[in-house]
């Protein structure tokens, strides 16, 4: 194969057959994707949970990740807020002429990678290939799947007063990665992003609890905007506590040079886990017990004080509206 993408693979002729055999099912092949048919066929039981979402991150390569590794994370983890077993991915690939062929098997490999940790099977994908300017680099989108196994299933409407709001981890790493790499910050502490499968994390979570009300993955818009979209649905209000909320002193630091918020700053590793009082410190020793959870804890209270907002609580005892973010605090994060 050429050292860069040429037109030709995107035709579906002969160049397009040695990209995809030569690259693609070398990093991402399975007996069903190996199939090479115009469609997967596989089974699923019962209630089946389905999410999509298309990844355009720039730079496509960033300490903690890249495009590649963050399109199944970003998925995969979606399909898991529903408390679902992720199983089966697409991919779908809009490749600009001219990208370094080392590049993609770079990303193909990461995304290989991240499927074999989160045990799901890449079954059917795409590739395109455009003139050069018609996109920026790659672009990718990847659809979901998996069989659900809570019940209830957890859903942004769920929340009621008195309930507990907990996060996996600390907050804004993914955005503040992304921004610093882009503009070729040079940060007096490294921070990367945070991308990972919380798959296997939130399964045991939806086992060994009974009913969590709601997961969700604060990611565009970070945690205050996800929060608010919460109490919008469930029609409660979120009190968060200012000294309670886990934020990493480099984030910290990078966000005050930069004039940031990290509650409004993308993460890409961490989720939102709203559960009953009585079923809070269960819950916060399920996740801490997991690499990916041990800088869980519990950060605010729902309550029927101001239905559909988020108030925060200061550090001097006063209280501040956070309200949702407007315009595009960084644009292409994920």
């Amino acid at each position: 194969m050429s050292d860069k993408v040429l037109l030709d693979y995107g035709s579906g002729g002969r160049a397009s057959q040695r990209l995809v055999s030569g690259l693609f099912l070398e990093h991402l092949g399975n007996e069903e994707l190996d199939r090479l048919n115009d469609a997967a066929v596989f089974t699923l039981s019962g209630r089946t949970a389905m999410s999509t979402d298309s990844f355009t991150v720039d730079p496509i390569f960033f300490p903690g990740g890249d495009i590649g590794s963050l399109a199944v994370h970003g998925t995969v983890n979606d399909v898991a807020m529903m408390g679902a077993i992720p199983r089966y991915i697409t991919c779908g690939y809009i490749i600009e002429e001219g990208l370094p062929m080392d590049d993609l098997e770079r990303i193909v490999a990461s995304m290989g990678e991240a499927c074999r940790h989160a045990g799901v099977h890449v079954v059917s994908g795409d590739t395109k290939v455009v003139p050069r300017g018609a996109v920026d680099k790659i672009f990718i989108n990847t659809t979901g799947v998996g069989e659900v196994i809570a019940d209830p299933e957890p859903g942004g409407d769920r929340a009621r007063p008195g309930d507990a709001v907990l996060i996996s981890g600390t907050i804004g790493d993914h955005g503040l990665t992304v921004l610093g790499t882009r503009e070729g910050l040079d940060f007096e502490a490294k921070v990367e992003s945070d991308s990972a499968a919380l798959n296997h994390l939130l399964v045991r979570l939806v086992q060994e609890l009974p009913d969590v009300h709601v997961l969700r993955d604060p990611t565009r818009g970070g945690l205050a905007t996800t929060l608010n979209e919460i109490t919008v649905s469930s029609n409660v209000c979120c009190e968060l506590v200012e000294d309670d909320l886990p934020v990493r002193p480099e984030v910290r630091g990078g966000c005050s040079l930069l004039g940031l918020d990290p509650l409004y700053l993308a993460n890409e590793g961490k989720f939102i886990c709203v559960v009953p009082e009585a079923d809070a410190e269960k819950a916060l020793a399920i996740m801490r017990a997991d690499p990916l959870g041990t800088d869980a804890r519990r950060i605010g209270t729902m309550t029927d004080a101001n239905p559909g907002k988020v108030v925060l609580v200061t550090r001097l005892g006063g209280k501040r509206l956070l309200g949702m973010l407007e315009g595009e605090q960084l644009p292409r994060i994920c």
